[in-house]
């Protein structure tokens, strides 16, 4: 199980990260820091990523339009661009905590620096993030598992598969989070209210309906335990069309370690809708 307090090398877990502006924690995980982002930032939007060849870009991009509930675009750099409105200043290639990086669909590898896969034909997909919506959740006195355990959120792949897309196809991704029963009609409310990082659950209850078998084996992330009287809740998931790269085995692509979001210079508020 991933702890908030692990990291990679000797950088200091700074005393709270929810206080750091969004180019301060970019700073810090280019430093070598390497944990879960959830909590960080508050008040900035967080974005998984998925990083493709200029070939394939067309196919990811037809991907999200045809699945925008996990796949909610916030912005494209182009091929070879490191960095935009985003991120000023930043470095995609390093300003997130850490990467997944596949090879024919497999996972190769685990860095928190991808300067080495580099190459000026890749295209960026900054895509949505549930993170963006949890403090509007704890403002509601909704209470965050994956947060208050110190663990990273739980994914799980589904039964339920995305429109298919070219190249790319593959089954929807779900993060979830325990809410209590009397609380449900709020979660929905508050994040119905964010379609551009996901919006409102896809389900709520009984995970064998989504294909899920067992919720203390997620498919990626760390299993939390969920309090009596609390019900699962499953929120579309950015890792999306990581899976769809591990099914449709495209030669080279690039996402964030589910969990360790690039942090954006967007506010939360600029998703939400009135």
């Amino acid at each position: 199980m991933s702890n908030l307090q692990d990291t990679i090398s000797t950088v200091t877990l700074p005393a709270d990260p929810g206080a750091l502006s969004p180019a301060e924690a970019r700073a810090a995980f280019r430093s070598g820091l390497a944990v879960p982002t959830a909590g960080w930032s508050r008040g900035f939007a967080q974005a998984n990523l998925i990083i493709v060849p200029r070939d394939l870009a067309f196919d990811v991009l037809l991907f999200a339009q045809r699945n925008p509930k996990p796949c909610p675009v916030l912005g494209v750099l182009d091929a070879g661009e490191t960095s935009g409105p985003l991120l000023a200043g930043g470095d995609i290639r390093t300003d997130v905590p850490r990467y997944t990086v596949y090879r024919d669909g497999q996972k190769v590898d685990e860095p928190t620096d991808i300067t080495q896969y580099w190459r000026d034909d890749l295209v960026t997909f900054i895509v949505g993030c549930s993170f963006t919506f949890e403090s509007a959740l704890r403002e509601g006195g909704i209470s965050i598992a994956h947060i208050d355990q110190n663990v990273n959120v739980p994914m799980y792949r589904t039964g339920v598969r995305c429109e298919p897309a070219g190249s790319m196809a593959g089954p929807l991704v779900v993060s979830m989070r325990p809410v209590p029963a009397s609380q449900i009609a709020d979660a929905v409310r508050i994040t119905s209210r964010y379609p551009a990082v996901h919006g409102a659950p896809v389900h709520v209850g009984n995970p064998e309906e989504l294909g899920i078998a067992d919720l203390a084996r997620p498919d990626f992330g760390d299993p939390v335990r969920i309090p009596e009287g609390h019900v699962p809740v499953f929120w579309a998931c950015g890792v999306t069309p990581q899976a769809a790269v591990m099914e449709s085995r495209p030669a080279l692509a690039i996402g964030h370690a589910p969990g360790h979001m690039l942090i954006t210079d967007a506010r939360d508020s600029r998703y939400l809708v009135p």
